[in-house]
């Protein structure tokens, strides 16, 4: 006797232990296991997650072992030809025990082809109530058995498989708004640099600037989230190469004695776009500030291109050092020119002994590997008369200047600092 929707009892509890007690288990891999779980639970060899595509149904997730050469994740069927489209228009039962009862089957080749003899198979809906597909098992062979409550547990697992449906969609809609945000960033140039003074605490002179990216949105984003969401989106370097280009614009009109201080990440630097932009640029005016949190793609290949760059005078700095992520292996294999010391270790400097203790390591360590140390996020006179005293000449801070355009900038302006 076939069982009609009428007859499906509610969802019953079921021991899951079939199914993945890992918390980092990816939906894919959650619908899967369902799968595998309830065609177990049937004793059925083929269960499926189909989506309908104009008039095709594509088979998104399959467990059916051994069997791979009849379905497989990708494969595509005629809507015409399969019991999908059947069952969710109601010609045909959600549950069939034998396929040979159901005179219908009989019309569809699939039913002789694959064999299909009998065949458990569920709707699942979008967020929005749109039907995304089927959850199904079946089998060659009949299986009068089946009943209520095997469409009931086939129910809980299908549900299961729906919110993870659900969750993929919505994560593959926040990734499309991702990338259409950052590619109209990109298209528009919606973006502007800023430079910040590197000032000598022995001479009170600006030594340096560093190149900032801030960003023309409504509503108002930080970098690092602009930097994230295109890191999402897959778009990473390309923002970063368009924002790197435009910050190299500042050696048209910055002076000669004044270097420039970029960010690159290891993946940028990795790159053959990086190349480009560093083509007929001055590269002994050039620092390059590597983020020491971010490992390179490839260490060789990354070494072996700063080596290369450093040959034509670029000088390399690792930024944000001591700011949590620090490694002292990794700086040294590095081997910077410039350590810039994060600003939690700068602030409170003057008051704050273990900073002092914290600074003064690193200023010793810098001296044994030969680079020079900048201190960031100098605020208060008393901030960079401590610094000072550690032998620490370079800083840079709102006390000696905030991010301005550079035409903005005084880069003649004096200061002086007590040790």
């Amino acid at each position: 006797m076939l069982v009609s929707d009428a007859q499906v009892e509610k969802p019953v509890p079921l021991p899951f232990a079939a199914l993945s007690a890992n918390a980092d288990a990816s939906p894919a891999d959650l619908i899967e296991e369902a799968l595998t779980a309830v065609r177990l639970h049937l004793n059925m060899p083929i269960g499926y997650l189909s989506e309908f595509t104009d008039d095709q149904i594509v088979f998104r997730s399959v467990s059916a072992p051994g069997l791979e050469h009849l379905i497989k994740p990708g494969d595509q069927w005629p809507l015409s030809q399969v019991y999908c489209s059947r069952v969710l228009d109601g010609t045909l039962p959600n549950l069939i025990p034998d396929t040979r009862d159901v005179p219908f089957c009989s019309t569809l080749d699939v039913t002789e082809s694959v064999p299909i003899r009998s065949h458990v198979s569920l709707p699942i809906y979008r967020s929005d109530g749109s039907p995304y597909g089927m959850f199904c098992c079946l089998s060659p062979e009949p299986n009068r058995s089946l009943n209520g409550r095997d469409l009931a547990v086939m129910q809980t697992f299908a549900n299961l498989a729906a919110r993870q449906v659900r969750l993929i969609e919505a994560r593959e809609a926040d990734l499309q708004s991702s990338v259409e945000r950052v590619r109209r960033i990109l298209d528009s140039g919606a973006f502007s640099t800023v430079y910040q003074p590197l000032y000598s605490l022995s001479t009170g002179r600006v030594t340096g600037v560093e190149a900032l990216t801030r960003f023309c949105s409504d509503p108002y984003r930080s970098p690092d989230k602009w930097f994230h969401e295109a890191g999402v989106a897959g778009l990473e370097l390309d923002l970063e190469e368009a924002t790197f280009r435009l910050a190299l614009r500042a050696f048209e009109t910055l002076p000669e004695d004044i270097y420039l201080s970029l960010n690159a990440s290891p993946a940028l630097v990795c790159d053959r776009r990086f190349d480009r932009l560093l083509e007929g640029q001055p590269l002994h005016r050039m620092v390059l500030e590597i983020t020491e949190h971010h490992d390179a793609p490839g260490q060789e290949v990354f070494f072996r291109r700063l080596s290369a760059c450093r040959l034509h005078g670029l000088r390399v700095a690792i930024d944000d050092v001591g700011a949590g992520y620090s490694g002292l292996q990794r700086i040294a294999s590095v081997a910077p020119d410039l350590l810039k010391l994060d600003r939690s270790i700068t602030k409170g400097i003057d008051t704050i002994a273990t900073h002092r203790a914290i600074m003064a390591a690193l200023k010793h360590f810098a001296g044994e590997t030969g680079a020079l140390v900048l201190a960031e996020g100098v605020e208060t006179e008393a901030e960079a008369a401590t610094v000072k005293s550690l032998g620490i000449n370079l800083a840079q801070g709102w006390l000696f200047g905030r991010p301005l355009p550079l035409d903005h900038l005084d880069l003649d302006r004096l200061i002086d600092v007590a040790a």
